[in-house]
């Protein structure tokens, strides 16, 4: 068995911001509802010539350069995302053309947004087990492409954006333990509906504005909160520490209402929180991909810390992944 660690961070964000003032002469909305209700002050939207796909290979070619690898040194990419460029092929084929990676298999996944705890857990048993040695992980997402913004509900919550890292063997930032759970029978409660085999695109679809994201807030919130410090609690234990044992809490970016019932339910402070979602919105599993890229470049995390990402999302997913640092 080898011991899996972070070689590498990056992350990528367009230029372009949205504010809640922006919004305000969009849809009937204000600054002061969204962010006394969210905590989202502004957010990043992508050009609409650019792809889930650009974002990733952008925030890659970061996190390669940081570890100190070029792109060849890649042997798997693994991609997390719920807008990719297409059905298929894959993103994580078209990013790895993008970024000359020609030596790496290349697969997506979907856990929305758990998917970047998804993917490095994943990452971690294919370098534990001695199959890969350099694994990309790459969190990316165009939420703007998906977002309904005729609905003041849902569209204040959404950015762009993506962030990377490359996990291989490290006697550094070792990923300690991890969880990850389910339960399919709230998946009603955030998706897009329309697109799939189930409902595939014709004009009542596109009509009844199906190829959109559709939210049930109130119920997500209430289970959010829950599975986010199960989540937590659990991974921690596998680790063989306690909540007091963790420097700091990277949790998914999705309301700040939520970030600090689990901050709570954990008996955290405040202060050992993780919270970008006031610049970024949320940007499903791009969220805690950029926020552990930022946490680090920003010193907030430092030499023997121990640090919980933790995510919830569609599906409905969750899970959290306990690093060394």
């Amino acid at each position: 068995m080898q011991e899996a660690g972070i070689l590498g961070l990056g992350c990528y964000l367009p230029l372009k911001k949205i504010t809640n003032a922006d919004l305000e002469k969009t849809v009937e909305t204000s600054d002061e509802w969204i962010t006394t209700r969210t905590g989202i002050k502004e957010r990043r939207i992508a050009d609409k010539d650019v792809a889930a796909s650009d974002l990733g290979a952008e925030a890659a070619k970061i996190a390669i350069k940081d570890a100190a690898l070029n792109s060849e040194d890649i042997d798997l990419i693994i991609t997390a995302t719920i807008t990719p460029d297409m059905a298929f092929p894959a993103t994580a084929c078209i990013i790895q053309d993008k970024i000359g990676a020609k030596n790496a298999a290349a697969f997506d996944i979907n856990a929305a947004c758990s998917g970047f705890v998804f993917a490095i857990v994943t990452a971690q048993q294919f370098v534990n087990m001695g199959l890969y040695s350099n694994v990309l992980v790459i969190g990316t997402e165009k939420l703007s492409s998906i977002v309904d913004w005729k609905d003041r509900y849902t569209c204040v919550l959404f950015g762009d954006g993506a962030g990377a890292c490359v996990v291989g063997r490290s006697k550094d930032r070792k990923i300690l333990s991890s969880f990850m759970g389910a339960d399919g029978s709230g998946g009603h409660l955030l998706s897009v509906p329309a697109g799939g085999s189930r409902l595939p695109a014709t004009e009542s679809t596109v009509k009844d504005r199906l190829h959109f994201l559709k939210m049930e807030g109130n119920e997500v919130f209430k289970i959010a909160v829950r599975i986010m410090v199960d989540a937590a609690n659990k991974a921690i234990k596998k680790a063989g520490l306690g909540p007091d044992d963790i420097s700091l809490f990277i949790p998914h970016q999705a309301n700040i209402r939520i970030l600090m019932a689990v901050a709570k339910r954990l008996g955290v402070p405040k202060e050992k929180i993780f919270m970008n979602i006031e610049k970024y919105g949320n940007m499903s599993a791009a969220s805690t991909a950029v926020a552990l890229a930022e946490a680090s470049s920003e010193n907030r995390i430092k030499k023997g810390d121990n640090v919980v990402l933790v995510a919830f999302g569609g599906g409905l997913t969750y899970g959290a992944v306990v690093i060394k640092w």
